[in-house]
């Protein structure tokens, strides 16, 4: 490889002149950084420029991460202090040659110093700095406490149980790096899952779950103790599932963590939903309701009395939608009450209740309680059983503005499933005055979103929804986004308001379908064609719209 500067490889293809390339020199004089975290600093170039000039100008590997097999022994090679000072990362070896993922594949220094340390001919390769300390943390921000966890594990696990209350034991340190390594990828939920050849480590970011982490099967035991005690739950009991919470502090904010176990058949497995502050409880204009959508919202939610549900699958953010709601409502002039399972934000100026079935607490028993506290608006986490579903009716017809969760697949579908549970069609008719159906598409990545013609197919299914479109937008992958090409989350939606007709029709149990057309054809804009309106505006993209909307 020829001994070329990048600042001199820049200047060459264009993308800075010489005026900038001595500035950054001089900066670098005084500061000893890099020329690369310099150049983008400035605005010079961006990372990606500077990516594609080593790719193609040179010839040099560009490797994606997030995409390639990592083998851990291979790790092992490269000393954790000589990674994080070159911002380097091993990835294979093949006989004497080590293929290194590099920052600046150009720094002929970093390049003879892992040589030497390693004893392999390197073979540099590039990737984003994101991505590099990404993997940096991950791989050997754990490893440590892997390594004496091993040391330290015998047969009988139980002898371990003393030590995983002490703050540097290494399974403690171990288990507080899996979680801060979720918070730091945006995830919403920690899997730990065994398996006969480990335990796996994997986190849902934006709704898709990854594996990011394969420790030892021996380390079971005593991980899923150690959760155990964070969340208070009883660590002798593995034939039971148990749920628990407890918090962690990350920075100067506090997270919330639930944490639920359950046997398998290779061992308990556990769950952590992590609930991030920095999520907050948005309000309306923050759901992504279109303007019409959002237009029908504000005016259910704004009647002094009957029943509002927001239905979708697990995951589908119908508590944010509730919470939001609440926020509008909240006011001196209501006494707002609500019974939650759990209670995941605190709203205040909100009476908010804690379902404990333990103690008895039910959602239907509760819900009577707070009948009894001359409530203005009520929330119901969630109807689950005909007697819940009979008493929030009661309430919504009795001078209460009741809002609530359903799961069912579409808004229609919520008023065959209350009468499917039981209660007459005329009291739903009666109380129901809207439903809210939504799910959740990843948003397109603003840092690498990128404009391209639609595919046949595409065009396809647009045409057959009659929309159209010449370009769309998606992401081709950034180390910003984790190379997805996606970054956070966005709704769709579909609001059905009730009208006589509709009420009518209920009262007559009409299927679904007749439903679903009277209210389309009354202005009811469908999940799937809020979707392609996302996508065609560059929020989403169509891809992610089919695979949540569609049923086949």
């Amino acid at each position: 490889m020829a001994r070329k500067r990048l600042g001199d490889l820049l200047v060459e293809m264009g993308l800075i002149t010489q005026e900038q390339l001595q500035d950054v020199l001089q900066t670098q004089r005084e500061t000893k950084a890099r020329i690369g975290e310099l150049l983008i600093k400035k605005g010079y170039v961006t990372e990606e420029q500077i990516i594609e000039a080593l790719e193609f100008q040179l010839g040099i590997p560009h490797i994606n991460l997030y995409r390639y097999a990592v083998d851990p022994s291979v790790v092992q090679l490269v000393p954790e202090a000589l990674a994080r000072r070159h911002l380097a990362f091993p990835v294979k070896k093949d006989k004497q040659r080590m293929t290194v993922a590099m920052a600046d594949p150009l720094d002929f220094y970093a390049i003879e110093d892992l040589q030497m340390s390693t004893g392999f001919q390197i073979e540099p390769a590039i990737a984003s700095k994101d991505e590099l300390r990404a993997f940096i943390e991950r791989y050997y921000g754990m490893r440590e406490s892997v390594d004496e966890l091993k040391a330290v594990v015998r047969p009988a696990e139980e002898e371990l149980t003393s030590q995983v209350t002490n703050e540097d034991a290494p399974v403690v340190r171990l288990v507080n790096q899996i979680i801060q390594q979720g918070l730091a990828m945006r995830a919403s939920d920690i899997h730990i899952d065994p398996a006969p050849d480990g335990l796996r480590i994997r986190y849902r970011v934006d709704g898709v779950l990854r594996t990011e982490q394969v420790l030892p099967r021996s380390m079971q035991s005593v991980v899923l103790t150690r959760l155990k005690i964070m969340a208070n739950l009883n660590v002798a009991e593995r034939r039971l599932p148990q749920d628990g919470r407890t918090a962690v502090e990350d920075g100067a904010r506090r997270v919330d963590v639930r944490v639920a176990t359950l046997p398998t058949v290779h061992g308990e497995r556990c769950v952590l939903r992590l609930l991030d502050p920095r999520q907050g409880v948005m309000d309306i204009a923050g759901l992504g309701l279109s303007a019409a959508n959002e237009a029908v919202f504000r005016s259910l939610i704004r009647a002094s009395h009957g029943m509002v549900l927001i239905t979708g699958p697990t995951g589908s953010g119908k508590t944010s939608t509730l919470y939001a709601a609440l926020r509008a409502l909240n006011s001196e002039e209501r006494n707002v009450i609500t019974i939650e399972d759990p209670v995941e934000y605190q709203l205040p100026g909100v009476n908010q209740v804690q379902v404990n079935p333990a103690a008895g607490l039910t959602f239907a028993r509760g819900l009577r309680s707070i009948l009894r506290q001359d409530p203005d608006v009520v929330m119901v986490g969630e109807i689950r059983d005909a007697e819940t579903a009979e008493i929030a009716i009661q309430a919504a017809l009795t001078g209460h503005l009741v809002l609530s969760t359903l799961h069912t697949n579409d808004a229609v579908s919520a008023l065959t499933r209350l009468v499917d549970m039981g209660i007459e069609p005329f009291l739903v008719a009666s109380a129901v005055l809207g439903v809210v159906a939504q799910r959740l598409v990843r948003r397109v990545c603003d840092q690498c979103a990128e404009a391209y013609a639609p595919a046949a197919a595409e065009q396809a299914f647009l045409e057959r929804r009659g929309a159209r479109a010449d370009k769309l937008l998606r992401g081709h992958g950034c180390g910003y986004c984790g190379r997805t090409g996606y970054r956070g989350r966005v709704a769709v939606h579909e609001v059905l308001r009730m009208d006589d007709i509709l009420r009518a029709m209920v009262v007559e149990k009409r299927p679904d379908s007749d439903y679903r057309r009277h209210a389309t054809a009354n202005g009811m804009t469908l999940m799937v064609d809020d979707g392609i309106e996302k996508a065609l505006a560059g929020r989403t993209t169509l891809a992610e719209v089919m695979r949540v909307t569609l049923r086949e």
